[in-house]
């Protein structure tokens, strides 16, 4: 494991005002000034506050960082780290990227001159070809959501060094407790801290975590000019879910690499995407970068390869909630083609691995076994449906 618990729970600071074991929710708008400019490193509730920075450190430990910065939504963090650039950058990312990044990078950043090339880094080869002197950022996701494509953060990021650009990784699926990119060469990660860092679907959150005094100094004077800044509330949560993410992330790949054995042998199944299994075309890879824990997410696709197949499905089981989101307590389900994935066209989907009929799993905390039972009678009631009957 990459973060002992022991290091972990003593990394949430004991209040040095009252000595609460609880970090204190500092609900302010602005602090009281001895003089102009003369405080106690806080004059306004958007450019700082000691709940935000507590949790900013934290997770700045969490991913051995230089600093932390949390933002509103994962994608709030996202959007600090593309108002780094400027007209006539470029971005070589991953092709089977979040929809909501796509989103953000299509229909926002590309208007404003910022090219950006769509590539399969699975293969660290692949950014050679895409690279050039105007690239800035290398983006990745590893693994990818959703269907979990492992890229070699070390390889990347010695081909994008060379070329001057820096490796931004979204570290959500993995969590820190699996993997820390920025020791293995990324200069920033980012988290939503919604999934596996809250961890009990309760807050929305983003993190950015950088490696160097320069990065921090961009990305503060971003969260502080844009004010895309998390709640003192929402600070705490998050705070709360940490201390217990590495016993709730152990757990949960554990019982992942159970249902994705399970689904393997599974008639009704096509092809299932998990970076614990050998078949998978990654696994070595991810089995030394993720320090042996594979994630709590399975992916995987139907026989019948339709919409409708999926839908079913998503809609036939029980203790596996249909919901958009992952890394909560709670297992939930997803159908990525028209939930997370929507805003992306059919055809890139498709191009990036995202069939009509792939379905999302995200293991929660239950017992695997009563999980299993629950994919289980999933299937035997889709085969108990009536075909619908076709008059012409």
């Amino acid at each position: 494991m990459s973060q002992k618990t022991t290091n972990l729970i003593h990394s949430v600071p004991v209040d040095e005002l009252t000595g609460s074991i609880s970090v204190p929710i500092y609900q302010t708008a602005t602090y009281v000034q001895e003089a102009p400019g003369v405080n106690k490193g806080f004059d306004y509730g958007r450019s700082n506050n000691p709940t935000r920075l507590a949790l900013e450190n934290i997770v700045a430990k969490l991913e051995d960082g230089y600093a932390a910065y949390a933002f509103a939504t994962g994608l709030a963090a996202i959007d600090a780290v593309l108002k780094t650039l400027k007209t006539g950058d470029e971005i070589v990312a991953v092709d089977d990227i979040y929809g909501g990044a796509y989103r953000l990078f299509t229909h926002i950043y590309e208007k404003f001159g910022i090219t950006i090339h769509y590539v399969d880094t699975t293969d660290a080869e692949n950014i050679k070809r895409y690279i050039n002197e105007k690239t800035k950022l290398v983006w990745l996701e590893t693994p990818t959501n959703p269907t979990l494509k492992i890229s070699d953060i070390k390889a990347i990021a010695k081909t994008a060094h060379a070329a001057n650009a820096l490796v931004v990784v979204d570290n959500t699926f993995a969590s820190p407790v699996a993997q820390q990119p920025l020791k293995l060469g990324a200069d920033i990660v980012i988290h939503s801290g919604t999934k596996y860092l809250g961890g009990h679907s309760d807050l929305v959150a983003g993190l950015v975590v950088v490696s160097t005094p320069e990065l921090a100094e961009q990305i503060k004077f971003i969260q502080n000019a844009s004010g895309g800044i998390l709640g003192p509330q929402d600070c705490w949560l998050t705070i709360r879910g940490i201390e217990t993410v590495t016993l709730r992330v152990e757990r949960q790949c554990k019982t992942a690499l159970r249902v994705a054995e399970f689904l393997q042998a599974c008639d009704e199944v096509g092809q299932v995407y998990y970076p614990g299994l050998a078949s998978h075309k990654n696994h070595e890879l991810a089995q030394q970068q993720q320090n042996g824990l594979f994630g709590g997410v399975v992916s995987f696709t139907l026989k019948d390869d339709t919409e409708e197949a999926a839908n079913a499905f998503v809609t036939s089981t029980q203790y596996f909630k249909l919901a958009e989101s992952l890394g909560g307590v709670k297992s939930l389900v997803c159908h990525p083609a028209q939930m997370t994935h929507k805003s992306i066209p059919h055809e890139k989907r498709l191009r990036s691995g995202i069939a009509d009929s792939l379905i999302r799993l995200s293991c929660g905390i239950e017992e695997a076994e009563d999980l299993i039972a629950d994919i289980k009678q999933a299937f035997e009631k889709i085969k108990k449906l009536e075909p619908v009957e076709v008059f012409n």
